[in-house]
């Protein structure tokens, strides 16, 4: 097995939703998805369409992160956040392989702190070696939350140490003014039993007082039992106190290999949903003040069948949904190692209650059509865009899943396309960002290589994008100049 075991998960879903939500009253919050619905978009403008990292063209600021970078970006509370290892050390006093999250200033790109985590005992069937931090924070006021590399719900104070240790916590790994203060973490293993396969990963939703995340509970090392059946897939924490409020079993032993996708939010006849690809394949729309499941929707056909590697015809689901007027749009997918299958992409009614799958279809797109995807969609001005492993870009009419364009990045893709200023951003694996004009005509503006592979979507915030690439942290900003990489 390789790294490419572990990281399948987390690296897809951004913005705006087709549904007011309680969401939208968040503003400033940062999250994976922007807003609770996930729909890649941002509503930003001023974005380049261009930008050169080795003339400092456009390019506000840089910093490296570890050697493997797959959490975040996020900003919030003048800081942008990632998820990444300790290969790039910022204190020698941290020695060896471990799980980090870092803050930098969003203005400057000064390192402002970071939060250390030791890898969990048992090694790479919970916890994969150089994967580090894969979870993206969830950023409100002062306060951030996210899923460290131990499978524990972390909360902390975005000021970090700096203003002293304001949680109850004082075994924080460093206690300097660049370390991170723990307000309260909630121990996924020690607390539910669970057993995540290679990594915990999940990225937390937050809607009011209430955190939603998967546990990333798993198959064992052979990829044949599963050690904690009855463990939840997904739970809600309180989120000032990290007090366990409810969790869901219905997967039990139904997995097919993890939970590492991540929940999205909205209100659906006049009901708070939180919708989550379950590990066995099968979509979940829950109530999001129970956990109680409200409806499934089976993304595999009826006589798919998993066989071990990825050879049968039965999909995980490793992207995250995307919910947009009452509908759910979602792909299937596996571990990347297992390469490249023909898939599904599907467009859910997810107004139904019950077992939904043979009611509530409006419309796929399976096959030769569509293959195995890891990516979240965009969907902005009538145009759904959904990338796949493959490296292909799709650009769909939403209602009726009409193929507009097909763009071939002639790469894999890990992360999602991303809908900016009328523009379409997707990154893969060879290190390029493709720029296409947004639209029912495909427009190539420019590709762009970033130097390193990127595996994660950027975010906009205040006429800034952030981009993360395995290796480093790049702002880019219309007008700015910055020294080129080496000087």
């Amino acid at each position: 097995m390789t790294r490419q075991r572990v990281i399948l998960l987390l690296i897809v879903g951004l913005v705006t939703t087709g549904t007011t939500t309680i969401a939208e009253a968040q503003g400033e919050a940062g999250m994976f998805g922007n807003t609770p619905s996930r729909n890649m978009v941002s509503d930003a403008t001023g974005v380049p369409d261009s930008w050169d990292p080795q003339t400092g063209a456009n390019i506000l600021w840089t910093q490296p992160v570890g050697s493997q970078a797959y959490g975040g970006p996020t900003v919030g509370n003048g800081k942008v956040y990632v998820g990444t290892n300790n290969e790039g050390v910022r204190n020698p006093d941290y020695d060896g392989d471990k799980g980090v999250l870092m803050a930098f200033d969003a203005t400057t790109g000064e390192f402002v702190w970071q939060m250390v985590h030791d890898k969990l005992s048992a090694g790479r069937v919970n916890d994969w070696p150089l994967q580090g931090v894969c979870s993206t924070a969830f950023v409100d006021g002062d306060r951030v939350w996210y899923v460290s590399n131990q499978a524990h719900v972390v909360c902390l104070d975005a000021n970090g140490l700096a203003n002293g240790n304001d949680g109850p916590f004082t075994g924080e790994t460093g206690t300097g003014p660049t370390d991170g203060d723990i307000l309260w973490s909630y121990d996924m293993i020690g607390e539910l039993d669970v057993f995540p396969h290679n990594l915990a990963t999940g990225s937390p939703l937050i809607i009011g007082d209430m955190l939603y995340t998967v546990t990333s509970n798993g198959v064992d090392e052979g990829h044949v039992n599963i050690p904690s059946p009855f463990s939840p897939h997904m739970i809600a924490l309180d989120k000032n106190t990290g007090e366990l409020i409810w969790e869901n079993t219905d997967v039990g032993e139904g997995i097919l290999h993890g939970s590492w996708t991540n929940p999205a939010y909205a209100e659906i006849n006049g009901t708070g949903q939180i919708v989550v690809a379950g590990a066995n394949g099968i979509i979940y729309g829950l109530n999001a003040a129970t956990g109680e499941t409200m409806w499934t929707f089976d993304c595999n056909p009826r006589d798919a069948e998993w066989i071990l590697g990825g050879r049968g015809t039965r999909n995980n689901i490793l992207a995250t949904p995307v919910i947009y007027n009452n509908r759910v749009y979602v792909g299937v997918g596996q571990d990347p190692e297992h390469g490249e299958a023909p898939g599904h992409f599907y467009a859910i009614d997810a107004t139904g209650t019950g077992d939904v799958t043979d009611t509530h279809k409006v419309w796929s797109r399976d096959g030769e059509d569509f293959y195995r995807t890891m990516s979240t969609a965009a969907i902005a001005d009538g145009v759904l865009y959904i990338s796949s492993l493959s490296g292909f870009l799709h650009a769909l009419d939403p209602d009726t899943g009409e193929e507009f364009w097909t763009y071939d990045a002639f790469a894999a893709v890990w992360g999602s396309p991303f809908v900016v200023d009328g523009k379409v951003m997707l990154g893969d694996e060879d290190g390029d960002i493709a720029v296409l004009r947004a639209g029912k005509e495909m427009e190539l503006l420019g590709e762009i290589n970033m130097g390193a592979s990127v595996y994660s979507t950027p975010v906009v915030r205040d006429g800034v994008m952030y981009l993360l690439t395995r290796n480093r942290l790049w702002a880019v900003r219309t007008g700015a100049q910055s020294d080129p990489i080496g000087n």
